[in-house]
């Protein structure tokens, strides 16, 4: 029998990696293809043991120490890596995470680097868009794999879906009626995904499909839906408490202000109404088919519908 291929895993016990390893561990054939070497920060806490117990190696290593993480690519062929830029709200950082993931993979000879990245909203605007950080700075790291000829897929989340229920949707008073404002048409095209849920069934396509994708960009959301159909669909789901369910395009002024009151920094603020800007104007991929992206797929993604249903902002309501 074949020794299994080692597959390492950032952000093992994150909400994303821990929808890779799930995703893997519950297919009996990948599972039997790949032993998964997880990254976490600390492999003693209960979310570690409870992977070890299942089979995963977990070992220790904070991405901004490239020595840290050094030994954890020793021998591997596949790495699944994710930054998270919301962490620091520091661009330089999470592009050097980046990098020091790349000259790794590079010095090791993975042989298929999976990236989160996205689009590089800057270059595609001409400057129209300058400040959408999170964005541009994974593009960076994108550009960088590339130029380093690492053999490499690129999976594009798109919107989460967890960023609606009581958040981007919630009551409003002095009604308390279910609103969701934001500074773009109603008919804007939002690609959403279930980041938690469906991130595993993505990159479990990207490993399963190596040669059909190297080299690619995948873009990881369920379908584009608008905002008026969001709001539809809390209508669907829930009648009663969406009789009075709205729609709102509120100004840049409104939503910058909704963001400060959240707490959120200016830079934030205007990094995220660009952001919408984009998405409106440009497309948050281009405007780029999903059709090609779901062939990989051997589990349907998780729809709106069913996103809600089981949303804890909703929980009690009708």
């Amino acid at each position: 029998m074949a020794a299994k291929k080692i597959f390492v895993v950032f952000g093992a016990t994150g909400n994303q990696g821990g929808s890779v390893i799930k995703s893997v561990l519950k297919d009996p054939k990948v599972a039997n293809e790949f032993k998964i070497r997880g990254i976490t920060r600390d492999p003693s806490k209960p979310n570690a043991k409870a992977l070890e117990a299942q089979g995963v190696e977990c070992v220790a290593g904070d991405i901004n120490d490239k020595e840290s993480i050094k030994s954890a690519f020793h021998g591997a062929y596949a790495v699944f890596a994710m930054t998270n830029y919301w962490e620091k709200m520091d661009a330089e950082l999470e592009i050097n995470q980046g990098k020091n993931i790349a000259d790794l993979a590079k010095e090791s000879g993975v042989q298929h680097l999976i990236w989160s990245s996205l689009l590089n909203v800057a270059t595609i605007t001409g400057g129209k868009f300058p400040n959408v950080y999170h964005f541009d700075s994974k593009a960076a790291v994108e550009q960088y794999i590339r130029d380093q000829d690492i053999p490499a897929t690129f999976i594009l989340p798109g919107f989460f879906m967890s960023n609606i229920p009581g958040s981007d949707f919630r009551q409003v008073p002095p009604d308390n009626h279910w609103t969701l404002a934001m500074p773009a048409p109603a008919d804007t095209p939002v690609p959403l995904f279930d980041a938690g849920g469906d991130t595993g069934k993505f990159v479990k396509g990207i490993l399963t499909h190596r040669d059909q994708v190297l080299d690619k960009r995948v873009y990881a959301a369920t379908d584009y839906y608008t905002f008026d159909d969001i709001v539809n669909t809390f209508k669907e789901l829930k009648p009663e408490a969406g009789k009075n369910a709205k729609f709102t395009q509120i100004t840049k002024e409104q939503y910058k202000g909704a963001l400060a009151k959240a707490g959120l920094p200016e830079k934030a603020q205007e990094e995220l109404y660009q952001n919408m800007a984009f998405m409106h104007d440009y497309g948050y991929y281009g405007k780029a088919s999903l059709t090609e992206s779901h062939a990989i797929l051997d589990e349907k993604p998780t729809t709106l519908k069913d996103f809600f249903a089981k949303a804890k902002a909703f929980e009690g309501i009708n």
